[in-house]
């Protein structure tokens, strides 16, 4: 091959390589704008609406939803282009495909929908993020007046299928909280997974601590409303919480990463344990290492996260930014000098998202 010949198949591969990252972006493209209708859809009820009808023409999906049917026939026909629903033109009819049904429907843990959510939320804050960019600084919790919402309606599916039966266990303290313990949850948000526990172990008691006052609110009513009284929530800053040694069991589920000073709170935990007691820390599942979370499916959507909420909570508080993706290994190494004498990383099945750090005081 001659220097004319080598030098066509080089600019032919860069021509291809250029193709290929253009359809890459074609397709991010596309599949951006599909989230945003799918948060849509999960927000109006619209695919809980499409899996209890059969094929049937947008109007009737509209008068189903109590919705406007031109807004509705737009977003079926972005639906139908997404490969979520099948359209008939003979007769007008939409049907949400049977295999979308479990994935966009329902309170179990396979409703992908609700996840989606994040992404017309980080799109409501992106200006105040391409601001930080520049000026630095970050954003605050009031910015994403929705999160605590769609925070607790996530884990709310994994809880209220795993808590009991599979992630307490881990802790060993099954035997402990039905013969009555003292409890705490860090950063307890609307309370779900400590009225449940609440609700499980009538004996033990529970205390929610957040710096939520409307998380409180719903965390509150909710106990009230299921007639708890061996559980409360405290309006309190982590950071500061001062309690020494008032706690068999801590849990905190995904709360710390975005702490403004994670590792005061961590020796604040420790400190709030009794002698030989346990924290169970749910968090994200990967590494503190890039190279090896390039491989990680939602990789990219916790990068993403992290620079549009959890970094950028935590910098707007004048904190660390540690991040979403701070990973299992710089976990362990902050609950260790933390004063935790040993620490165990488990997995669950039900739960691949999160790992589970059982730390004992």
């Amino acid at each position: 091959m001659n220097s004319t010949q080598a030098g066509q198949q080089e600019a032919s591969t860069a021509a291809e390589a250029v193709q290929q990252a253009t359809g890459r972006l074609i397709g991010i493209l596309n599949d951006s704008s599909i989230a945003l209708l799918v948060a849509l859809g999960h927000q109006t009820g619209l695919f809980e609406t499409l899996s209890a009808l059969p094929a049937a023409p947008s109007g009737l999906i509209a008068d189903a939803a109590g919705l406007n049917e031109r807004y509705v026939r737009e977003w079926l026909g972005g639906m139908t282009s997404a490969g979520f629903v099948d359209y008939q033109p003979v007769d007008g009819t939409y049907f949400l495909r049977p295999e979308f049904v479990p994935v966009l429907t329902g309170a179990g843990t396979e409703n992908l929908a609700r996840t989606l959510q994040y992404v017309p939320l980080m799109g409501e804050v992106a200006p105040k993020i391409f601001h930080a960019f520049r000026a630095g600084g970050g954003t605050r919790y009031e910015d994403y007046p929705r999160f605590h919402h769609i925070m607790a309606s996530e884990s709310a599916a994994v809880n209220d299928a795993s808590l009991v039966e599979a992630i307490i266990p881990l802790t060993g303290f099954l035997g402990s909280l039905r013969s009555g313990i003292s409890v705490a949850d860090i950063g307890c948000g609307e309370g779900h997974a400590l009225n449940l526990l609440g609700a499980t172990f009538p004996d033990s008691t529970f205390t929610g601590y957040d710096f939520s006052a409307e998380a409180l609110a719903t965390a509150t009513a909710e106990a009230s409303s299921l007639g708890l009284s061996n559980v409360r929530f405290e309006l309190q800053d982590v950071g500061r919480l001062e309690v020494r040694e008032a706690f068999h069991l801590v849990t905190a589920f995904d709360a710390i990463h975005d702490q403004a000073h994670p590792a005061e709170v961590l020796k604040n935990i420790c400190a709030a344990l009794k002698p030989g007691g346990t924290f169970l820390m749910v968090d994200i599942n990967a590494s503190s290492r890039l190279e090896e979370n390039v491989h990680l499916p939602w990789a990219a959507f916790l990068y993403t996260i992290s620079t549009f909420h959890c970094m950028a909570v935590s910098l707007g508080q004048g904190g660390e930014g540690l991040g979403t993706v701070w990973g299992r290994e710089r976990a362990a190494d902050m609950l260790r000098d933390a004063g935790f004498r040993s620490v165990e990383v488990k997995e669950l099945e039900e739960d691949p998202f999160n790992a589970y750090f059982i730390a004992l005081a």
